[in-house]
């Protein structure tokens, strides 16, 4: 618990927890205010508008909205992870740790087990805000807003917040893995972005395989009445042709962070600290 607390407060102090929040916060608003300021001309003028007009439109705008997160939320979790993981190297805070004592597995995991709340947190601040600014969005395309209050919908946004709260939480993992392997902040955000975008390509062709990747399947694990919300394709470019069922993709989901954390914490036992 004293590991956990400290962990937190660490976080609490670092600018990425912030800096990170604000780039999600604030590209989501500046999609939701453009598409609710253009969807309905261009709805009118035969576009595409009127599917764009279902990012606000209640009560399927919640499960959009946090499709939307899961999507771009997942890659700002990856790199929050390996800016993290990576920094206990940099910095040298995981080797005084271990010289005052640490068990060196459970001061990574009690580590990354802060970041999990942070990333809790950081997914309620940005679903509470996105409901403010799709709503707002709503109102500049003339779009009803009756259907903010529809009590069944709101019924289920607890399960799918934690849903939501796993499958980012495996991204954050996933990119606390690689840079603990490679000891590096800069080299475990670039091969996580590698891998995000590779998923996104590798899509294309090999789909029945790339369902079962940890983008894909954290994209999955909320489904959305469209088929898929934005950026479920690992690259951002829309949902795989082929995704995992909901509950088949949670537990893929689970298998890949727990993989993840069992990697992170196996290197650190073995690897030589020095410097």
């Amino acid at each position: 618990m004293r590991l956990f607390v400290a962990g937190v407060r660490k976080l609490v102090r670092r600018p990425a927890t912030y800096i990170t929040l604000g780039l999600l916060v604030g590209l989501l608003a500046l999609i939701y205010i453009a598409v609710g300021a253009t969807a309905r001309q261009a709805a009118a003028a035969g576009g595409n508008g009127a599917q764009a007009l279902l990012l606000v439109t209640f009560p399927a705008a919640y499960t959009i909205l946090l499709s939307f997160i899961l999507g771009l939320g997942g890659l700002f979790a990856m790199i929050y992870g390996a800016a993290v993981a990576g920094s206990e190297w940099t910095w040298g805070t995981l080797k005084a740790a271990v010289a005052r004592g640490e068990s060196r597995s459970r001061y990574q995991l009690l580590s990354f087990a802060s970041m999990a709340l942070m990333v809790g947190i950081g997914l309620l601040v940005a679903f509470a805000i996105g409901v403010v600014v799709a709503v707002v969005a709503a109102n500049l395309a003339q779009v009803p807003t009756t259907g903010v209050s529809d009590a069944a919908t709101l019924g289920t946004v607890p399960e799918l917040l934690g849903r939501g709260w796993l499958a980012l939480v495996e991204a954050c993992a996933l990119g606390f893995a690689i840079a603990t392997l490679a000891r590096s902040q800069l080299a475990g955000i670039g091969v996580g972005i590698a891998v995000y975008f590779a998923e996104g390509f590798a899509s294309i062709f090999l789909p029945d395989v790339v369902k079962f990747m940890p983008f894909n399947a954290a994209n999955a694990v909320v489904a959305t009445s469209d088929g898929g919300g934005f950026g479920g394709g690992g690259g951002g470019g829309g949902a795989a042709a082929v995704q995992l069922e909901p509950d088949v993709a949670l537990v893929v989901v689970a298998a890949w962070l727990i993989g993840a954390l069992v990697v992170a914490a196996l290197f650190t036992e073995r690897a030589e600290i020095s410097g």
